[in-house]
């Protein structure tokens, strides 16, 4: 069993508690590494290398090419070994081979592109209606920098954050889950070879209750970046407006897939299958509500039993299977009992609904692909975020009511639209209130495009060029060329 230590100050630390807890494989149950149970101590111990770094150290001192220079080699690196830490992910995670070697090899991407927007920041001359003063604007980094990610895509959501923070020239800390911190501590011997400063990137594990409180209170913190549920984002949200500093929140969602009736139906059940299935369903946009024209339903389910039906479930190491475990062991019992909510409601469960008991499945947490038909959208399956296999089908008859049972929940994160008319496509995005929209697609991102919520689904963007600027404070410059000054007691 791998004992791993914290990556603070360009070093390899044990924990302040000389404590260890175990990190389970979803698969198999079994604990397979020890993860360092980090305390406040380790806390300030990261902030103030982070902050010496960017005050004092060699991290100011470099220009915004060198900077980007360092983030393309890390992007480098990071594509050598994306396999090895694929694999870390998928053990400590349970989420498909596939999917976790799709993300980090997509992964270097991050780097490669904020590593070039990092010498294109520039200022503005203003032509001020000063005589005499000429005016310009400035960006500068905020400082240090707390990024807090989730289990469900661990490397992929530091890549989101930890690239344009870099770019922008702030030093950071990373507090990854307490459930899959492995792949974040392995990829630091990356940031290592490509020669970034020590104190520049540190990671710092453990439990949010010990550790995370540190993070973001901290004086020296300036910035919060924080991906996950809820109730986390709100207690972060809460410890950051104590000391006024700038969050982004990537939050959940119970995003509506919509299928019209003129839609490709066979296309549209695989994009239903996809926002739902893939993943186990743990992923913040999941299309968890599929919204189906009433003239279309029964095709529609048809066509997805028989699809669903063919999932294959087991080892998410293996190139066959199709749905892996649930990644946490109180996910999996959260998930159960929402099918459980479901059937007390009265909603038809037409496809799994329990545990899954397959012999391919192990001693692993699986939960069958679920299927509940006859929902409304007042259900709490329709309305609170399971963040699991569990699809709920909810009819509709128009384009209106389409649009009315999307946008009647408390958040607004994505939403698929499946039609072939280019008129209702535009029309139903547009009325959608969700930070994206797919149409005859769905779980489509990238590096370029910019990803975030609507409600309760978050705060802010992540991706595209205008989130390094996420990064960046603008400062306003005024010279005085006049030779003398005005009266000083008016305002000039």
């Amino acid at each position: 069993m791998k004992q791993y230590q914290a990556y603070i100050d360009g070093q390899w630390v044990d924990p302040a508690s000389g404590q260890w807890f175990e990190t389970e494989n979803p698969f198999t149950g079994q604990p397979w590494a020890k993860i360092p149970r980090c305390n406040t101590e380790d806390a300030e111990r990261a902030i103030k290398a982070a902050w010496q770094a960017f005050d004092k150290g060699p991290w100011s001192k470099f220009t915004a090419s060198q900077r980007g220079a360092m983030l393309r080699k890390l992007g480098d690196l990071i594509a050598e070994k994306a396999e090895h830490l694929a694999d870390i992910e998928v053990r400590d995670n349970g989420k498909l081979k596939a999917e976790m070697y799709a993300q980090t090899q997509y992964m270097p991407q991050w780097f490669y592109y904020f590593g070039g927007l990092a010498d294109k920041i520039e200022g503005a001359v203003i032509p001020v209606d000063k005589p005499g003063f000429f005016n310009f604007t400035r960006h500068e980094p905020y400082g240090v920098v707390t990024i807090i990610t989730p289990w469900n895509s661990p490397l992929l959501l530091v890549a989101w954050k930890l690239a344009p923070a870099l770019a922008a020239g702030n030093t950071v800390i990373i507090k990854p889950s307490e459930f899959t911190s492995a792949s974040a501590l392995e990829m630091m011997d990356l940031v290592e070879q490509a020669g970034f400063p020590k104190g520049v990137v540190n990671v710092v594990t453990g439990f949010g209750h010990e550790v995370g409180s540190a993070l973001v209170e901290h004086p020296k913190v300036a910035r919060v970046a924080f991906t996950g549920g809820e109730i986390g984002g709100i207690k972060v949200a809460e410890a950051a407006a104590r000391g006024l500093k700038p969050v982004s929140l990537e939050l959940g969602g119970k995003s509506p897939n919509i299928i019209f009736e003129d839609a490709n139906i066979d296309n549209a059940v695989r994009g239903a299958v996809s926002g739902i299935f893939a993943a186990t369903g743990q992923t913040c946009l999941a299309g968890s509500r599929l919204l189906v024209h009433e003239s279309v339903h029964d095709e529609v389910v048809e066509k997805l039993l028989a699809l669903a039906k063919t999932a294959q479930m087991g080892d998410p190491m293996q190139a066959t299977t199709q749905v892996g475990p649930v990644t946490t062991r109180p996910q999996y019992e959260k998930i159960l009992s929402y099918i459980d909510v479901a059937k007390g409601e009265g909603a038809n469960c037409v496809l799994g609904g329990s545990a899954a008991s397959r012999p391919e499945c192990g001693e692993g947490w699986f939960v069958e692909p679920t299927i509940f038909t006859g929902v409304t959208n007042q259900m709490r399956i329709a309305q609170e975020e399971v963040f699991g296999p569990v699809l709920s089908i909810i009819k509709f008859k128009d384009d209106d009511e389409a649009v009315e049972l999307a946008n009647d929940v408390l958040y607004g994160l994505a939403a698929g639209v499946w039609t072939q008319s280019i008129n209702r496509a535009i029309d139903i995005s547009a009325r959608i209130r969700a930070g994206t929209v797919w149409v005859n697609a769905y779980r489509v991102v990238s590096y370029m495009s910019p990803f975030g919520g609507y409600k309760r689904s978050g705060l802010g963007r992540e991706n595209g060029q205008a989130m390094i600027y996420e990064y960046l404070q603008t400062k306003s410059v005024w010279i005085n060329t006049n030779k003398e000054i005005a009266n000083p007691f008016v305002m000039g």
